[in-house]
Formats: structure tokens, C-alpha cells, sequence
């Protein structure tokens, strides 16, 4: 049997995700606190967290990555190869999902052992600092709020959650997530 690497997981891991979610949007290898996330999905549930443990993989780092998980992402994953997947629930919360992949022939199979619940620990500030200073602008005016250009994204998001009720801020939160647009790092 051939090492699956997190190289040979992560592109057919997403065809697996679509599939599941339907309209989603993936960033890959997003900080978050001092880890970070191999891929997140914007969905219109929320974020979503997946942390690929390869059978090359070590359980090393994954207790912090639980925690920084907890905090950003609504909902998360721990993805496995076939070595770990006796033992990865000892190492994540009950309310973590679980997918394992195995290779079958020249395509991965992926196998839903436990659905994720919702982080207990999830904050939207937290979620929040993963914006870009141009998406609390277009989030500013959507509420007819002033734009304070000059001050610090803290500080802009501070006042985001001050001034707009939690559940409209996630909603539009999200909807600037899946419209994020690289292209202005091209100008």
C-alpha cells in the first residue's frame, strides 16, 4: 500500500467537500491564531476547518491546531489516512467530524466516520480578523456606516460588532468570503 501524503489528499478532499456542501468557496493554508488551516470552506452554514493528517502525519501539532480550529470555524473536520483512523478520535473533540481516505486503485475513497457538530468555542471575532481591510469596507457600507479608513482593522471590527447585529455580520461576513477577489494583488 502506497503512503497517501497530504499533496495527494487535498485536491480530491475538495471534490469530496463540494459534492457535499454544494456552493462553497476554498481557501487553503489560512492562519489562523499561531496555526494553520490546510483548507477552509465558506459555506452558507458557515466556515468550515479541515485538517488533513496524512499517513505521513504526526499527531504532534494537533492540539494546538484543535484549539485554533475551535475558535475560527463553525464546524471542522480531521481527515485521515487509514493509519490513523482507529485512533484519531482519541486525539479531537466528539464534536469534531471525521473523514477517512484510503487509496482504491488509482482514486481516493473517502469515508464519513463521524459528521462535525458546532464548535462550542467559536467566536465571530475571531472569524472576523480573517477579512481584508476592503471587505470591512464593503461590509461599512452595506450598513450605511461610516468608513473610517485611517484606523486599525481591530479597531474597524470593533466597531463592526458594535454597530451591526451578530447575525447580519456573519451573514455578510460570509457573503464577502465566497466574492473574495485575489486580483488585487495583480494591479
Amino acid at each position: 500500500m502506497n503512503i497517501l501524503h497530504d499533496a495527494d489528499i487535498r485536491d480530491e478532499l475538495c471534490d469530496y467537500l463540494e459534492e457535499k456542501y454544494g456552493k462553497v468557496r476554498f481557501f487553503d493554508e489560512l492562519t489562523i491564531g499561531k496555526s494553520r488551516a490546510d483548507i477552509v470552506l465558506v459555506t452558507e452554514m458557515g466556515l468550515i476547518g479541515a485538517e488533513i493528517k496524512s499517513d505521513a502525519d504526526t499527531y504532534d501539532r494537533l492540539a494546538r491546531q484543535v484549539k485554533d480550529y475551535d475558535r475560527f470555524f463553525d464546524y471542522n473536520y480531521v481527515v485521515v489516512g487509514t493509519s490513523h483512523a482507529k485512533h484519531i478520535r482519541e486525539h479531537v473533540p466528539d464534536y469534531w467530524g471525521v473523514i477517512t481516505v484510503e487509496a482504491v486503485g488509482n482514486k481516493l475513497d473517502f469515508y464519513m466516520l463521524r459528521e462535525p457538530d458546532m464548535s462550542p468555542k467559536i467566536r465571530l471575532t475571531n472569524q472576523l480578523s480573517l477579512l481584508w481591510k476592503s471587505e470591512f469596507a464593503i461590509i461599512q457600507k452595506q450598513n450605511g456606516l461610516y468608513k473610517y479608513q485611517g484606523k486599525s482593522k481591530a479597531y474597524i471590527k470593533k466597531y463592526l460588532l458594535e454597530s451591526v447585529p451578530k447575525d447580519i455580520l456573519k451573514k455578510e461576513m460570509i457573503e464577502v468570503l465566497y466574492e473574495r477577489d485575489y486580483s488585487v494583488f495583480n494591479e
